[in-house]
C-alpha cells in the first residue's frame, strides 16, 4: 500500500488532498500544527491513516515527522508539501521574524521534509514529492513578499529535485493553486470578491477538491512520466 504523508493536512486544501489520496487507495499520514481535534477526526474518516503533529519550524520535526509516519503506516513514498503560513505586512514595517518565520515553515521545512523521504522512496523504488506553490509565487502580492517569496523558493527547490531525483523514479511536482474557497481566502475575501472573479476567466473561486485532483494524479502510478512540471489550478488565473 502506498503511504502518504500530506503537511497542513487539517484543513482547507490539505484536508481534499488527504481525502483524494485515500480514495486512491493510500495510507495517509495527517500532519498538522494547531488542528489537532480535526485532523484526528479526519483520519478516523479516512480509515488506514493517522494524525501526527508536528511544528515544522522546529529543525527536528521533519525527520521526526517521517520517521512517525514510517512507523505507524510504513515507508512514505508520497509527500505533498502543502503546509503554509501566511501573514500580512508591506516590506517596509515587516520584522525579520515575520520573514523568517515564513521562510522556515513555507520553504524550509519542504525541503527538510524532501531530504527525509528521499531514502526511503529510492530504497522502494518509487517516490512522489508534489509540493504546493500558489499563483502569489509569480505574480508577487502586495503585503505578502514574504509568503510569496518563500513559496517561489519551492519551484527551485521542486526542478533542481526532479533533476536530482529522476533516475530513480521519483518524480518532483509543484501545483499553483489560484485563489481557492478556503479559510485563508475568506479572511481576505472581503469587499475583493468583484475584483478577484473579474480577474479570473472562469469567473469563480476554485474547490479544494480541484486541486486535490491534480495533486492526486501527480502522485499517483499514472504520472510516472511528469516531473518537473509547474500545475497552475486557478481558473485561468496565472497562465503558461
Amino acid at each position: 500500500m502506498t503511504v502518504a504523508l500530506v503537511t497542513g493536512g487539517s484543513g482547507g486544501i490539505g484536508r481534499a488532498v488527504c481525502a483524494e489520496l485515500a480514495a486512491r487507495g493510500a495510507a495517509v499520514a495527517v500532519h498538522y500544527n494547531r488542528g489537532r481535534e480535526e485532523a484526528e477526526a479526519l483520519a478516523a474518516e479516512l480509515g488506514t491513516a493517522v494524525a501526527i503533529g508536528a511544528e515544522l519550524s522546529s529543525p527536528s520535526a521533519a525527520a521526526e515527522l517521517v520517521a512517525a509516519a514510517a512507523e505507524q503506516l510504513g515507508t512514505v513514498t508520497v509527500l505533498v508539501n502543502n503546509a503554509g503560513e501566511m501573514t500580512d505586512a508591506p516590506v517596509e514595517a515587516m520584522p525579520d521574524e515575520l520573514w523568517d518565520s515564513a521562510v522556515a515553515v513555507n520553504l524550509t521545512a519542504a525541503f527538510r521534509l524532501c531530504r527525509a523521504v528521499i531514502p526511503g522512496m529510492r530504497a522502494a523504488g518509487f517516490g512522489r514529492i508534489v509540493n504546493v506553490s500558489t499563483q502569489s509565487a509569480l505574480m508577487g502580492s502586495a503585503n505578502h513578499a514574504h509568503y510569496a517569496a518563500s513559496k517561489s523558493g519551492l519551484h527551485g527547490l521542486t526542478f533542481s529535485l526532479a533533476k536530482e531525483l529522476g533516475p530513480d523514479g521519483i518524480t518532483v511536482n509543484v501545483v499553483l493553486p489560484g485563489r481557492i474557497d478556503t479559510p485563508l481566502i475568506a479572511g481576505r475575501k472581503e469587499g475583493r470578491m468583484e475584483e478577484w472573479l473579474g480577474q479570473t476567466p472562469l469567473g469563480r473561486l476554485g474547490r479544494p477538491e480541484e486541486v486535490a485532483a491534480v495533486v492526486g494524479f501527480l502522485a499517483s502510478p499514472e504520472a510516472s512520466y511528469v516531473t518537473g512540471a509547474a500545475v497552475n489550478v486557478s481558473g485561468g488565473l496565472l497562465m503558461g
